[in-house]
């Protein structure tokens, strides 16, 4: 169920319109961001070097025992929620006791995409501030933003008093089964929270931030057809086989919705013959036919990704209308895929939530900030909140490059800035005293 949205944006523009870093509190958590860098840079190498691939339970478990550890050194409860129920590590949650301000739910994940087996396993320095390792941007660096953030708060006197729920997921890289059990908790604590912040990379850029990211979810494509001898194609008996029909619908996928922007729908694998079969878990199979013997069957596995719920249902509508539409002598269905990622829609609330922390890092002295493109910002955690909170961002870690692969770099010289622009925002949010 939705919350209502015009309570709390009303409520906070007349606090970010003209609010400047002269609170004493934002000038302990400027300080304290600086005492502590080298500490926290240090934790980020330590957890860097342990590899947690989202497959490797017991690296997975370790890292969150570490940031366990940082949470309860704050005054946090933390608790281990165990994944045996969807095959995976499980996940790290830590919470304060206030009571002041809106229900904040922080985001990170603590697996990465390289595996035990992966060549990539520890960092090395490029330079001075240009750390090249494995998950480094994606994302430890943005849960150690977060740690850093939430010291600099208590240090400031105002994390005790605050609403805070960190979810850091065990399986954003690679999400357990079925999907209803692996984001049960980060699910409950959307339901809970008001404002949920999370701290993926952006695009690389620390002057953007992601109020939108299109939901990801898988299709398949079923195509039957007459086998005969080829002669006979194109009779009234035979009709055209299956990989002409397949071919018809897959160009009409593209004639009639490739021009819907923000929407994307791609077939990324494709057999037809006499006689398929295709393994969903290996997304792969076999197909076997001749030249000379018309196609009996096709199988199409592909992903679709929009930008709104309505969208999505948009072309959901026009794609089964599309394979209705058969070539003689033939059928097809159209399933779409239990489970994936909804997407996160650029509402009213995550485009005052922007405002809000651009103003903050203008404050801060680190300039304006603005809105990713959706198509640059993939499928995440924060999706699903969307619903359930009445803002959201995304972004809000290390600023880096090439992620998921052995060149993933991170930025050490912006773990400071977006810990400064974190912690600022999470207090004026709740130093505002309409909220009770």
């Amino acid at each position: 169920m939705y919350k209502p949205i015009s309570y709390l944006i009303i409520t906070l523009c007349l606090s970010f319109t003209s609010m400047a870093q002269t609170n004493k509190k934002e000038k302990v958590i400027v300080q304290s961001i600086d005492e502590h860098n080298s500490y926290y840079t240090e934790l980020l190498k330590k957890i860097v070097n342990i590899n947690s691939g989202t497959m490797n339970f017991e690296g997975v478990k370790q890292v969150g025992s570490i940031l366990a550890k940082e949470f309860e050194a704050l005054g946090m409860e933390t608790e281990w929620s165990p994944g045996d129920s969807f095959n995976r590590a499980g996940h790290l949650i830590a919470k304060t006791k206030g009571k002041k301000g809106p229900k904040l739910l922080l985001i990170g994940h603590l697996d990465t995409v390289f595996e035990p087996d992966s060549p990539f396993q520890e960092y090395t320095m490029l330079n001075d501030s240009i750390m090249q390792g494995p998950g480094v941007a994606d994302m430890k660096g943005g849960d150690v933003i977060i740690i850093m953030a939430l010291k600099a708060l208590k240090e400031a006197g105002a994390l005790a008093d605050m609403q805070i729920e960190v979810v850091m997921t065990g399986d954003e890289e690679k999400s357990g089964s079925p999907i209803e059990k692996s984001k049960e908790a980060l699910i409950k604590a959307a339901k809970w929270a008001d404002i949920a912040l999370a701290f993926e990379n952006a695009d690389g850029d620390p002057k953007t931030i992601v109020t939108s990211r299109r939901g990801s979810s898988g299709w398949l494509l079923k195509v039957k057809g007459n086998a005969a001898h080829s002669s006979q194609i194109f009779t009234d008996k035979v009709g055209v086989g299956a990989i002409y029909e397949a071919s018809r619908i897959l160009n009409e996928f593209y004639v009639q919705l490739s021009k819907e922007e923000n929407l994307t729908f791609n077939p990324g694998v494709i057999l037809g013959g006499t006689q398929t079969e295709f393994d969903a878990g290996k997304s792969g199979g076999t197909a076997t036919g001749k030249s000379n013997v018309v196609a009996q069957e096709v199988t199409v596995s592909g992903d679709i990704r929009a930008v709104s719920t309505e969208q999505l249902e948009k072309a959901k509508k026009i794609m089964n209308q599309i394979i209705s539409n058969n070539y003689p002598e033939t059928s097809a269905t159209l399933i779409f895929k239990e489970g994936g990622y909804p997407p996160l829609t650029n509402t009213e609330g995550n485009q005052k939530l922007l405002r809000y922390y651009s103003n903050t890092s203008e404050d801060l002295g680190f300039g304006s900030v603005s809105a990713v493109h959706p198509r640059n910002a993939g499928a995440a955690d924060v999706s699903f909140t969307s619903g359930w909170v009445t803002m959201a961002i995304d972004g809000m870690g290390m600023c880096g490059a090439d992620d998921h692969t052995i060149n993933e770099t991170g930025d050490l010289s912006m773990l400071p800035v977006q810990a400064k622009r974190a912690a600022v925002l999470m207090l004026r949010l709740m130093e505002n005293k309409d909220f009770k």
